[in-house]
């Protein structure tokens, strides 16, 4: 009986061991499947979670929260930011946004996407998209400009019906950003020029056909063409123009003293 007991004993030390093992190699529901992206939103940008680029963060929320994530973009990136919330099975129509601010919490607008959208009544899941201007290397101090550091993006519902407040919705949450180059991050040159026609003109470069409005219309441009010439520098205009403002000086000294009599003096009666 002694030899029995001291097995058992054995065997229960064992197993009380091997559990926290066994707990340990087993998910979290806080686990992601997504390279250890956050399974969570922060509720202000004190408590904005930080997601790094390229990954798909997820969250689960109540209609009505407000979500907020964090982002890093660099000189030169263009930020692509994509939502996409699940709604419940049963819901009136809703109305969903993501808006971006920078460092200074300035809010960003889109270049282009549907950062607002509304979805139907009982729609399965809205899908948000905020393409942002390419992050600048530098700014004028008054300018609203992106510039490198921290982005921070908030998801809501901007109208809800009363009965929906509160339902669960599951949100994903993915930055991406494209390359744009030091070019387009400070100054740089446009591609184009800005006249009308100019975004189909590669159409009517395809069809050959120099003869439709299309093509006449983006056709146009000045005589010396649009890097214009030598006389639209400003600085050689400046330099002209100081250099002749000199001669004036000295045309203007030269004239006073060959009056043969210190400036104030009356002449001879």
């Amino acid at each position: 009986m002694r030899a029995i007991r001291v097995l058992g004993a054995a065997l229960l030390a064992l197993g009380l061991a091997a559990a926290p093992a066994a707990a340990d190699s087993s998910p979290s529901p806080e686990a992601s499947a997504d390279d250890g992206a956050p399974t969570r939103a922060g509720t202000s940008f004190r408590t904005a979670t930080e997601v790094e680029q390229g990954q798909t963060a997820t969250a689960r929320a109540s209609t009505g929260d407000y979500l907020y994530w964090s982002f890093p973009a660099d000189a030169g990136q263009r930020p692509t930011v994509e939502a996409t919330v699940k709604l419940p099975d049963s819901h009136a129509a809703e109305t969903w946004q993501i808006d971006v601010y920078d460092g200074l919490r300035r809010r960003q607008a889109c270049q282009y996407g549907a950062a607002t959208r509304t979805a139907a009544a009982d729609a399965p899941s809205v899908e948000l998209t905020c393409v942002l201007r390419t992050v600048r290397a530098w700014s004028e101090p008054w300018a609203n400009d992106p510039l490198p550091g921290t982005y921070y993006v908030r998801l809501t519902a901007l109208r809800l019906s009363t009965a929906d407040l509160g339902q669960a919705v599951d949100a994903e949450l993915r930055v991406d950003s494209a390359d744009m180059g030091g070019a387009a991050a400070v100054d740089g040159t446009l591609s184009e020029p800005l006249v009308p026609g100019i975004a189909v003109r590669a159409e009517a470069d395809e069809a050959k056909d120099d003869d439709s409005p299309t093509a006449v219309l983006a056709d146009l441009e000045p005589e010396d063409g649009w890097t214009s010439g030598w006389w639209s520098d400003r600085w050689i205009w400046t330099a002209v123009g100081g250099a002749l403002a000199a001669l004036a000086g000295v045309a203007g000294y030269r004239l006073t003293r060959g009056s043969g009599r210190p400036p104030g003096v009356p002449p001879h009666a």
